[in-house]
């Protein structure tokens, strides 16, 4: 990383490392923050690798710069260096809800929320590419956000909408299998969140996502 960026980012903690990303806490220009910084794929070619950097990064700097307009709860997005493969986002209030469902603290009452802000989202023209319980957050009034937007779409299709759903549908069913009815709950949700301002119904998503798990569990 540039020197330019060590000058105004103090790190405290390597949050996460994934396979397409690396996370860190700290301090930009003194203001609590996230560093988060794409990683090059080895098995990948460099100039493949470099435009695939710059493409992503650009798509969520842009997907999260338009939510940010609308209020949408997700980080607002502080600096980027597309060239460089970073940004430094706003630190979100909560936590990610995998651990609060695993130690019991929070239940299958607030899949109905995160149903509503999943449609909120689709409504809003974006899909999130990765909907896992990792990245959603929730915060000590039940309030719901969403954080890392890498693999997301903007003006999304209804194939995509439907995957986002088959993404925590299996999410749920690996990890949270405890939950009964869960992804019920969250379809709920999605179907009471509606403002007409999408190509695309509750009902039309609901509809693909079934079809796409229908595909999963016979190719399965």
């Amino acid at each position: 990383m540039a020197g330019l960026c060590f000058q105004y980012w103090e790190e405290s903690e390597l949050i996460h490392v994934g396979a397409e990303a690396s996370v860190s806490s700290g301090l930009w220009l003194g203001i609590p923050a996230v560093l988060k910084s794409r990683r090059r794929r080895g098995y990948r070619h460099l100039e493949l690798d470099n435009r695939l950097t710059k493409s992503r990064i650009s798509v969520e700097a842009k997907v999260l710069s338009r939510l940010q307009i609308t209020e949408f709860s997700a980080p607002r997005l502080l600096q980027i260096n597309q060239e460089e493969g970073w940004m430094v986002l706003s630190i979100l209030e909560g936590n990610p809800i995998y651990q609060s469902l695993v130690d019991g603290t929070r239940g299958v009452d607030d899949m109905f929320e995160i149903g509503m802000k999943i449609r909120e989202l689709h409504e809003l023209g974006f899909s999130h590419g990765d909907l896992t319980t990792h990245n959603i957050m929730i915060d000590e009034n039940g309030k719901i956000s969403l954080l890392d937007f890498g693999l997301s779409r903007i003006s999304a299709e209804l194939e995509h909408m439907g995957q986002d759903l088959q993404v925590l549908n299996e999410c749920l069913s690996a990890s949270h299998s405890e939950l009964e009815n869960a992804m019920d709950v969250v379809l709920r949700g999605y179907s009471s969140f509606s403002s007409d301002e999408s190509p695309y119904s509750p009902d039309s998503v609901i509809s693909r996502f079934n079809q796409i798990r229908n595909r999963v569990r016979y190719l399965g």
